[in-house]
């Protein structure tokens, strides 16, 4: 456990709560929920010892805030694509299939210290730590802060519904130019917006739609879910995709390919894009020429 922040509570400092106090202290916290999951994991300790929310702070007391994460033992050696660097953030280029964090070894973080370069700075964390999650299966941009400052406030946009992503997919079937879906993930309110790319006729589908994808809110698996719940699955999609379409050794066919955020130290508007896999437009070029190939002079509608 390593010691990120600490505070003494000064004299004159009235009786108040170790939640409503703890909210005003830390720069790499500073919302109530961020307090409040933090005391339950006992990464907030009072004078050495972990402490619940409804402890009563008093003068002298040390204030401490911890965290869990260290390097890991063993670097997991796989080179990343580094799309962007300084001494605060990282955006890296996900490979599908691998996951961002987790027990296993074979992660992107165990994989991080073998890609990027320490920062300089006094509050630099002791583990790079991705700010948001990608699923397994899905490529793309991730935000990864190098400092306790680039954590605290980027989590305080992506709360705050300041991050705007894009995503790029191929879906199954046709898809009319734009559209909204409202559907709850989770028995939780959801909300994405999907932009018509490109249609491509299909022997196998019908019709193939590239799409750019926005989520307005982060649930788990929610562009698969909500694109499967329209009708239209996520091609190579394996839990919410249609049996049959799954291709395999083709992986998923959805890609973050658009990051818009503040930069946590500058404050200058970051706008980071990617274009996806060559595979997403190939493979409806592929399909395309197939059913051109079999229905020679039909018209697909």
């Amino acid at each position: 456990m390593v010691v990120i922040e600490t505070h003494i509570v000064p004299e004159g400092t009235e009786s108040v709560r170790l939640q409503e106090y703890a909210l005003n202290i830390f720069s790499s916290i500073n919302t109530n929920q961020g307090i409040k999951k933090a005391i339950k994991r006992g990464l907030i300790r009072v004078n050495g010892a972990e402490a619940s929310t409804g402890l009563w702070v008093k003068a002298g007391f040390k204030i401490e805030l911890c965290d869990l994460e260290l390097p890991p033992s063993k670097i997991y050696k796989l080179p990343l694509e580094i799309v962007y660097e300084d001494d605060h953030i990282a955006i890296i280029n996900k490979p599908g299939g691998i996951s961002v964090s987790g027990n296993q070894f074979r992660t992107v973080q165990n994989a991080l210290p073998y890609n990027l370069r320490p920062s300089m700075r006094k509050n630099a964390l002791p583990v790079f730590r991705p700010v948001h999650r990608i699923d397994n299966p899905t490529c793309g941009l991730l935000l990864i802060a190098k400092t306790v400052d680039a954590s605290a406030k980027l989590g305080k946009q992506f709360e705050e519904r300041m991050v705007k992503k894009r995503y790029r997919a191929v879906v199954i079937g046709s898809l009319p130019e734009k559209g909204k879906i409202d559907m709850q993930v989770d028995d939780k309110d959801a909300i994405s917006t999907f932009k018509l790319v490109k249609k491509s006729p299909s022997i196998r589908n019908k019709f193939l739609s590239l799409v750019d994808l926005f989520p307005e809110t982060g649930r788990t698996h929610q562009l698969r879910i909500h694109m499967a719940g329209l009708g239209n699955p996520i091609l190579g999609d394996k839990i919410y995709g249609t049996e049959g379409e799954i291709l395999r050794g083709k992986g998923l066919f959805l890609c973050a390919v658009e990051l818009q955020f503040l930069h946590p130290d500058s404050e200058e508007e970051m706008k980071i894009t990617i274009d996806p896999p060559y595979k997403f437009g190939r493979f409806m070029e592929m399909e395309e020429r197939r059913w051109m190939k079999y229905n020679s002079g039909t018209e697909a509608t």
